[in-house]
């Protein structure tokens, strides 16, 4: 099972609020089009953010804002204010294995373990990604593209 693109949205989303911060009044319409998503998607991961802190909202010239310092958002903060993966968590098991098969029997017993190890390693991997360091390779790759 994947990620859902929320994550990266909302990634792309704060990217874009920061670098276009002091140049661009940022609103959902325009970070639609940086995303390339239908607004109403980029709104609702936008209402996601702003649940969980990470953004503001303010109706009229001032547009979105960080509400947090990028040092302070991990990719794990985003990844749970989006919501991308269901409660049972990243692997969707297959729900009805055959019972009379042996290996049918014991396959969920065998997997479950290990991939909930899988997912902890992930979480503990995203809560050392700081949004502070993809923002600043962002702006190195752009300084690249201009040069």
């Amino acid at each position: 099972m994947q990620i859902t693109s929320k994550f990266t949205i909302a990634i792309h989303i704060i990217t874009a609020i920061d670098y276009f911060r002091d140049s661009e009044t940022v609103t959902s319409k325009f970070l639609a089009g940086s995303v390339g998503a239908n607004p109403v998607i980029v709104r609702n991961v936008m209402g996601d953010l702003k649940n969980a802190g990470i953004i503001d909202v303010s109706r009229g010239k001032s547009g979105i804002d960080l509400a947090k310092k990028l040092e302070d958002i991990t990719f794990y903060d985003v990844y749970k204010a989006v919501d991308c993966v269901s409660g049972e968590g990243l692997f969707h098991f297959h729900e009805q294995p055959n019972m009379e098969c042996p290996v049918g029997r014991n396959i969920h017993r065998v997997l479950d373990e290990e991939l909930l190890g899988v997912q902890d390693a992930m979480e503990a991997r995203m809560k050392k990604v700081r949004l502070s360091d993809i923002v600043n390779k962002a702006r190195r790759e752009i300084i690249k593209e201009t040069t």
